[in-house]
Protein backbone atom coordinates (compact mmCIF):
# COMPACT_ATOMS: atom_id res chain seq x y z
CA UNK A 1 0.00 0.00 0.00
CA UNK A 2 2.95 2.45 0.88
CA UNK A 3 4.38 1.96 -2.50
CA UNK A 4 1.40 2.48 -4.03
CA UNK A 5 0.75 5.62 -1.96
CA UNK A 6 4.21 7.09 -3.58
CA UNK A 7 3.57 6.03 -6.87
CA UNK A 8 0.46 7.84 -7.33
CA UNK A 9 1.30 10.68 -4.87
CA UNK A 10 3.12 12.69 -7.53
CA UNK A 11 -0.78 12.69 -9.02
CA UNK A 12 -3.07 14.97 -8.22
CA UNK A 13 -6.19 12.87 -7.46
CA UNK A 14 -8.66 13.28 -5.02
CA UNK A 15 -10.88 10.72 -3.40
CA UNK A 16 -14.77 10.57 -4.10
CA UNK A 17 -17.55 8.42 -3.02
CA UNK A 18 -19.41 7.08 -5.47
CA UNK A 19 -22.88 8.98 -5.75
CA UNK A 20 -26.41 8.01 -6.18
CA UNK A 21 -27.88 7.28 -9.48
CA UNK A 22 -31.05 8.75 -9.89
CA UNK A 23 -34.09 6.15 -10.68
CA UNK A 24 -35.18 8.56 -13.86
CA UNK A 25 -31.92 8.46 -15.03
CA UNK A 26 -31.48 4.62 -14.85
CA UNK A 27 -35.24 4.50 -16.52
CA UNK A 28 -34.20 6.37 -19.23
CA UNK A 29 -31.33 4.19 -20.19
CA UNK A 30 -33.18 1.02 -19.76
CA UNK A 31 -36.04 2.63 -22.28
CA UNK A 32 -33.48 3.39 -24.91
CA UNK A 33 -31.35 0.29 -25.07
CA UNK A 34 -34.07 -2.25 -24.35
CA UNK A 35 -37.20 -1.21 -26.29
CA UNK A 36 -37.74 -4.93 -27.25
CA UNK A 37 -38.73 -5.38 -23.19
CA UNK A 38 -42.38 -5.05 -22.76
CA UNK A 39 -43.86 -4.93 -19.18
CA UNK A 40 -40.97 -2.67 -18.11
CA UNK A 41 -40.10 -2.11 -14.37
CA UNK A 42 -37.24 -1.17 -12.58
CA UNK A 43 -36.90 -1.99 -8.78
CA UNK A 44 -35.68 0.95 -6.59
CA UNK A 45 -33.84 0.94 -3.43
CA UNK A 46 -34.97 3.65 -0.94
CA UNK A 47 -33.78 3.57 2.67
CA UNK A 48 -36.03 2.28 5.53
CA UNK A 49 -36.20 4.63 8.91
CA UNK A 50 -36.19 1.07 10.83
CA UNK A 51 -32.30 0.62 11.26
CA UNK A 52 -30.34 -0.64 7.79
CA UNK A 53 -33.09 -2.49 6.32
CA UNK A 54 -33.81 -1.24 2.81
CA UNK A 55 -37.65 -0.65 1.47
CA UNK A 56 -37.75 -1.82 -2.31
CA UNK A 57 -40.47 0.50 -4.71
CA UNK A 58 -41.74 -1.58 -7.96
CA UNK A 59 -41.99 1.29 -10.63
CA UNK A 60 -43.80 0.36 -14.03
CA UNK A 61 -42.67 2.27 -16.64
CA UNK A 62 -44.78 4.91 -19.08
CA UNK A 63 -46.47 2.35 -21.75
CA UNK A 64 -45.44 3.68 -25.48
CA UNK A 65 -48.56 5.07 -27.57
CA UNK A 66 -49.48 3.08 -30.71
CA UNK A 67 -52.05 4.54 -33.18
CA UNK A 68 -54.60 3.22 -35.22
CA UNK A 69 -55.64 4.55 -38.74
CA UNK A 70 -59.07 3.05 -39.92
CA UNK A 71 -61.28 3.81 -42.64
CA UNK A 72 -64.16 2.19 -44.12
CA UNK A 73 -65.78 1.94 -47.74
CA UNK A 74 -69.04 1.21 -49.81
CA UNK A 75 -69.64 0.63 -53.35
CA UNK A 76 -71.23 -1.11 -55.77
CA UNK A 77 -69.02 -4.23 -55.72
CA UNK A 78 -69.19 -4.29 -52.21
CA UNK A 79 -68.43 -2.88 -48.19
CA UNK A 80 -65.09 -3.27 -46.66
CA UNK A 81 -62.62 -1.69 -44.22
CA UNK A 82 -59.24 -1.31 -44.00
CA UNK A 83 -56.95 -0.71 -40.46
CA UNK A 84 -53.16 -0.01 -39.92
CA UNK A 85 -51.93 -0.33 -36.36
CA UNK A 86 -48.84 1.46 -36.07
CA UNK A 87 -46.59 0.70 -32.99
CA UNK A 88 -44.87 2.92 -31.21
CA UNK A 89 -41.55 1.60 -33.29
CA UNK A 90 -43.29 2.66 -36.16
CA UNK A 91 -44.09 -0.56 -37.54
CA UNK A 92 -47.10 -0.88 -39.56
CA UNK A 93 -49.31 -3.93 -39.32
CA UNK A 94 -51.92 -3.92 -41.71
CA UNK A 95 -55.74 -5.89 -42.68
CA UNK A 96 -58.51 -5.22 -44.89
CA UNK A 97 -61.99 -6.97 -44.10
CA UNK A 98 -64.95 -7.54 -46.59
CA UNK A 99 -68.23 -7.34 -45.18
CA UNK A 100 -71.01 -10.28 -46.29
CA UNK A 101 -74.02 -8.33 -45.13
CA UNK A 102 -75.19 -4.69 -45.84
CA UNK A 103 -74.09 -1.63 -44.44
CA UNK A 104 -74.57 2.18 -44.92
CA UNK A 105 -71.17 4.51 -45.20
CA UNK A 106 -71.62 5.14 -41.62
CA UNK A 107 -72.25 1.56 -40.35
CA UNK A 108 -68.67 0.91 -42.82
CA UNK A 109 -67.02 3.75 -40.93
CA UNK A 110 -68.31 2.26 -36.83
CA UNK A 111 -67.34 -1.01 -38.34
CA UNK A 112 -63.50 -0.27 -39.41
CA UNK A 113 -63.18 1.75 -35.46
CA UNK A 114 -64.63 -1.18 -33.75
CA UNK A 115 -62.12 -3.63 -35.70
CA UNK A 116 -59.38 -1.70 -35.42
CA UNK A 117 -60.19 -1.37 -31.73
CA UNK A 118 -60.29 -5.23 -31.01
CA UNK A 119 -57.57 -5.67 -32.88
CA UNK A 120 -55.72 -3.67 -30.43
CA UNK A 121 -56.70 -4.99 -27.57
CA UNK A 122 -55.82 -8.55 -28.90
CA UNK A 123 -52.63 -7.48 -29.32
CA UNK A 124 -52.43 -5.72 -25.44
CA UNK A 125 -51.69 -2.53 -26.74
CA UNK A 126 -52.58 -0.12 -23.84
CA UNK A 127 -52.21 3.29 -24.77
CA UNK A 128 -54.18 4.28 -27.92
CA UNK A 129 -54.78 7.03 -30.02
CA UNK A 130 -57.19 6.04 -33.10
CA UNK A 131 -57.95 8.14 -36.01
CA UNK A 132 -60.78 8.30 -38.61
CA UNK A 133 -61.29 10.26 -41.21
CA UNK A 134 -64.98 10.33 -40.54
CA UNK A 135 -66.40 13.50 -38.88
CA UNK A 136 -69.46 12.22 -37.83
CA UNK A 137 -68.18 8.89 -36.05
CA UNK A 138 -65.75 10.74 -34.25
CA UNK A 139 -68.11 13.97 -32.69
CA UNK A 140 -70.36 11.15 -31.66
CA UNK A 141 -67.94 8.72 -30.00
CA UNK A 142 -66.78 11.75 -28.42
CA UNK A 143 -69.61 13.06 -27.34
CA UNK A 144 -70.22 16.10 -29.61
CA UNK A 145 -72.81 14.71 -31.57
CA UNK A 146 -76.02 12.97 -30.79
CA UNK A 147 -76.77 9.58 -32.47
CA UNK A 148 -79.45 9.39 -34.57
CA UNK A 149 -81.88 6.30 -34.65
CA UNK A 150 -80.84 2.93 -32.57
CA UNK A 151 -78.58 1.18 -34.90
CA UNK A 152 -76.20 4.18 -35.42
CA UNK A 153 -76.30 4.54 -30.86
CA UNK A 154 -75.45 0.46 -31.01
CA UNK A 155 -72.68 1.43 -33.37
CA UNK A 156 -71.80 4.22 -31.05
CA UNK A 157 -72.23 2.91 -27.54
CA UNK A 158 -70.01 -0.34 -29.06
CA UNK A 159 -66.93 1.75 -29.75
CA UNK A 160 -67.01 4.05 -26.92
CA UNK A 161 -66.90 0.80 -24.29
CA UNK A 162 -63.99 -0.68 -26.66
CA UNK A 163 -62.11 2.77 -25.63
CA UNK A 164 -62.66 2.25 -22.28
CA UNK A 165 -60.95 -1.00 -22.34
CA UNK A 166 -57.50 0.66 -22.77
CA UNK A 167 -55.18 2.33 -19.64
CA UNK A 168 -55.38 5.21 -22.13
CA UNK A 169 -57.43 5.89 -25.38
CA UNK A 170 -58.70 9.12 -27.61
CA UNK A 171 -60.15 9.04 -31.03
CA UNK A 172 -58.75 11.78 -33.47
CA UNK A 173 -60.27 13.09 -36.79
CA UNK A 174 -58.48 13.44 -39.79
CA UNK A 175 -58.82 15.00 -42.39
CA UNK A 176 -60.14 12.71 -45.99
CA UNK A 177 -56.91 14.14 -47.75
CA UNK A 178 -54.82 12.44 -45.04
CA UNK A 179 -56.13 9.39 -45.68
CA UNK A 180 -55.89 8.69 -49.19
CA UNK A 181 -54.08 5.41 -48.64
CA UNK A 182 -55.89 4.04 -46.11
CA UNK A 183 -59.24 4.78 -48.05
CA UNK A 184 -57.65 2.95 -51.28
CA UNK A 185 -57.28 -0.04 -48.98
CA UNK A 186 -60.31 -0.07 -47.78
CA UNK A 187 -61.57 -0.12 -51.31
CA UNK A 188 -60.10 -3.07 -52.37
CA UNK A 189 -61.17 -4.86 -49.05
CA UNK A 190 -64.91 -3.92 -50.27
CA UNK A 191 -64.19 -5.28 -53.95
CA UNK A 192 -62.75 -8.73 -52.18
CA UNK A 193 -59.75 -8.15 -54.36
CA UNK A 194 -57.36 -10.88 -53.19
CA UNK A 195 -54.41 -10.22 -56.13
CA UNK A 196 -54.25 -5.98 -55.44
CA UNK A 197 -53.99 -6.88 -51.59
CA UNK A 198 -51.03 -8.99 -51.56
CA UNK A 199 -49.68 -10.05 -48.97
CA UNK A 200 -51.96 -7.99 -46.68
CA UNK A 201 -54.24 -10.32 -44.48
CA UNK A 202 -57.91 -10.52 -46.12
CA UNK A 203 -60.66 -10.84 -43.46
CA UNK A 204 -64.40 -11.98 -44.28
CA UNK A 205 -67.17 -10.64 -41.67
CA UNK A 206 -70.52 -12.02 -42.05
CA UNK A 207 -72.22 -10.23 -39.79
CA UNK A 208 -72.74 -6.48 -38.04
CA UNK A 209 -70.14 -6.17 -34.78
CA UNK A 210 -73.11 -4.87 -32.83
CA UNK A 211 -74.36 -8.50 -31.54
CA UNK A 212 -70.82 -9.62 -30.51
CA UNK A 213 -69.97 -6.66 -27.79
CA UNK A 214 -73.53 -7.50 -25.84
CA UNK A 215 -74.20 -3.88 -25.87
CA UNK A 216 -78.16 -3.97 -26.01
Amino acid sequence: MLKWALDVGQFDLEYCSRTAIKGQALADFVLEFDSEVENKAIVLTEPSSQGNHSVYVREEFPRPWWILHVDGAVNNNGAGVEIVLITPEGHHLMSAIHFKFYVTNNDAKYEALINGLKIALEVGVVNLIARSDSELVVNQVNGGFQARGPRTELYMRCAQRLLEKFGSARLEGVPREENSNDDALAKMGSQMDSVQLGKIPLGIQEIPSIPEVGVF
